[in-house]
């Protein structure tokens, strides 16, 4: 069992990280560099209504897709990152971010395009529709949808589960069987939430993400100008250690790199193909407009949320050190400036990270299902599936660090393997409605897409096929 655990994670290594590199590059170029040139695009259509009342709006998908970007990984995987990988690590975050919004706007467009519509006229979609459709391989299909119930309903979900817990080992109170008691608290509260369908999943996270991402932000600058005799040093030893020789090659698969680019696909999710599940939910008049909104999901995760956490820590003073990777860094670096209420602060939010985090998972884990059994899952079988969810939750609270983080890293490059190829091949048509979106805002129309006319030859569900 070992060696296969060994040989999977070599691949969590450099081929990952050529992958994401080459891949959020290729995309860059693609699109002409989407993620810088239309980014106060991508705000103006963020508060668009959906066209019918009843649909999502692409808000409340963002809410969806950024509840599951938003979570410990903003706090406990930046924390990993540099105490593991060095301070450099931030660096290489940025770069998986700014090249891997191009990569989330191909893979939201396509899930747009290639979405199906429910009874009630709702619409759902992801990779594995997208794959079925322009590449026509079911069984390549059913193994992504497999490997993305994996992934977000055991591996990433698990993963939040530890982290949630271990944020409070800092305090007294907490002893030898705390972390079964909190991962129980965690499970029930996540079946409590989640047992309410989509809808409840959608009012949730659109109050909790924006509150607690604002706040946290602001506890930030607070800390930032606190430290403000600090930050000319943190800022030059973060360049000089991302591209310094020794961080970089000393050991590849544990460098500076490899740190920032695991922790930072971990945070943002660009490229595995788990937003365009929820980005397939928005009721637009184009699909472009759905894959500039998400491409500002992977800027808030990162540019934004991890960053934050980057600052506050290494502005701090606190030394990062191995044996401090994960909670224990951030609440020492914000009681270094706080005092006692900032390791209490961390732990209220990676508390509603970890929380937003499950819910935001299990959405994704949802529609892959719909997909395998060819229609949304019964109540009796949403029912099971999501028992089933609460109890992984429960059994992740008592997981050791090393592992969980290993689960998560094989899973995601599962994913990563597969959705990043699919996407160069049949990205061509995403690539097409995006001229014809930009064509059409040129010529002062509220942009129609018309699927036959760009060059989409199979059926859609939603979208215009006449020439």
């Amino acid at each position: 069992m070992k060696a296969v655990y060994d040989f999977l994670m070599y691949f969590t290594g450099w081929p990952l990280a050529v992958l994401l590199i080459v891949g959020g590059l290729y995309f860059t170029f693609r699109t002409r560099f989407i993620q810088i040139r239309l980014f106060i695009e991508s705000l103006r259509v963020l508060r668009e209504k959906p066209q019918n009342a009843s649909g999502v709006s692409s808000f409340g998908a963002l809410m969806i897709s950024t509840a599951s970007r938003v979570g410990s990984g903003n706090i406990i995987g930046v924390s990993t990152a540099i105490c593991l990988g060095g301070p450099g690590a931030v660096f290489w975050m940025w770069i998986t971010a700014l090249i891997g919004g191009a990569s989330a706007f191909v893979e939201s467009t396509l899930a747009q395009i290639y979405k199906r519509k429910n009874p009630d006229g709702s619409s759902y979609g992801g990779p594995s529709f997208y794959i079925e459709s322009a590449c026509r391989s079911k069984v390549l299909a059913l193994v992504f949808a497999a490997a993305l119930i994996f992934t977000y309903g055991v591996g990433y979900n698990m993963l939040a589960s530890y982290n949630l817990q271990s944020c409070f080992e800092k305090f007294s109170f907490y002893g030898p069987r705390s972390c079964w008691i909190f991962g129980a608290v965690t499970a029930l509260c996540f079946f409590g939430t989640i047992i309410g369908g989509n809808k409840t999943l959608v009012k949730v996270t659109g109050i909790l993400v924006p509150l607690m991402g604002v706040g946290y932000v602001l506890l930030t600058i607070v800390a930032l100008c606190i430290n403000a005799h600090h930050l000319p040093g943190m800022i030059s030893e973060i360049f000089r250690n991302a591209f310094d020789f020794k961080a970089i090659f000393g050991g590849f698969a544990g460098s500076v790199i490899m740190y920032g680019l695991k922790r930072g696909l971990y945070s943002n999710e660009a490229g595995i193909g788990s937003a365009p599940n929820a980005a397939a939910a928005a009721d637009v008049s184009h699909p472009v407009k759905q894959g500039l909104v998400q491409m500002l999901s992977v800027f808030i995760d990162t540019n934004i949320l991890c960053t934050a956490t980057a600052l506050m820590c290494l502005s701090s003073g606190v030394i990062p050190t191995a044996k401090a990777a994960g909670a224990p860094y951030v609440q020492a670096a914000m009681s270094q400036t706080f005092g006692g209420a900032g390791a209490v602060f961390i732990a209220a939010a990676v508390m509603l990270f970890a929380f937003t985090t499950l819910l935001g998972n299990f959405y994704y884990v949802e529609s892959c299902f719909a997909y395998i059994f060819g229609r949304k899952p019964g109540k009796t079988a949403l029912f099971i599936i999501r028992l089933a969810g609460a109890l992984l939750i429960f059994a992740g609270a008592g997981m050791q660090m090393d592992i969980a983080w290993g689960i998560a890293d094989i899973s995601q490059c599962i994913l990563a393997f597969i959705n990043i190829p699919v996407c160069a091949i049949i990205g061509g048509v995403a690539y097409k409605a995006l001229d014809d979106y930009m064509q059409q805002r040129k010529e002062g129309k509220a942009p129609q897409y018309n699927a036959a006319a760009n060059g989409v030859c199979q059926h859609t569900d939603f979208w215009k096929q006449e020439d």
